[in-house]
């Protein structure tokens, strides 16, 4: 659980007494490639971090697979709207390689942010990153041609093309994947 207890420690310093709490509240969970981790409509009832592999966030529209993001290693993930609110997810969550995670349950996760300063501005500092980052990225995203949003989650994720299927790029970036073909030469 070192990886966690580091990715938390970036955001809060943690203390030996929050280590063992989140040590007995975390389970670990594996997946193999094309694993539904949620779908639409159920509640998304765990926050994870992603120790190995790589999942995508993606919805149907007019039958059309739309991916939403990639989470690689050292990622926490979850539908957010749906964990933060206790509602229904809007998406799927699916493991595009076999993945290894830590899970918390959302009472657990309240529970901690209740009981434990630290782990209270942890979370807090994770969710401002969260919708920062969507911010920042998505902003100027419409406005930008394929090839340019290509290289944009080239920069965010390099080693994307060997990770994900080319269907997946292609339906995050808005476009065919012949015209992603052509892109990448």
């Amino acid at each position: 659980m070192d990886n966690l207890f580091y990715a938390i420690s970036q955001k809060s310093r943690i203390g030996e007494e929050f280590k063992s709490k989140l040590e007995q509240l975390v389970t670990e969970e594996s997946f193999v490639d094309g694993d539904q981790i949620l779908k639409p409509d159920q509640y998304c009832r765990k926050l994870y971090f992603l120790r190995s592999g790589m999942l995508r966030s993606h919805y149907y529209h007019d039958d059309r697979d739309v991916t939403t993001w990639f989470y690689a290693e050292g990622s926490f993930f979850t539908s957010w709207s749906s964990f933060y609110n206790q509602t229904p997810s809007p998406e799927y969550l699916e493991a595009t390689e076999d993945c290894k995670v830590y899970s918390i349950s959302f009472s657990d996760f309240q529970y901690l942010i209740k009981e434990f300063r630290e782990f209270e501005t942890f979370a807090r500092l994770m969710a401002e990153e969260q919708v920062s980052f969507v911010d920042e990225f998505f902003r100027g995203y419409m406005f930008i041609t394929a090839k340019e949003k290509y290289h944009l989650l080239l920069s965010v994720f390099p080693d994307i093309e060997q990770r994900a299927k080319l269907g997946h790029i292609a339906s995050f970036i808005g476009i065919s994947q012949e015209t992603l073909s052509r892109i990448r030469s």
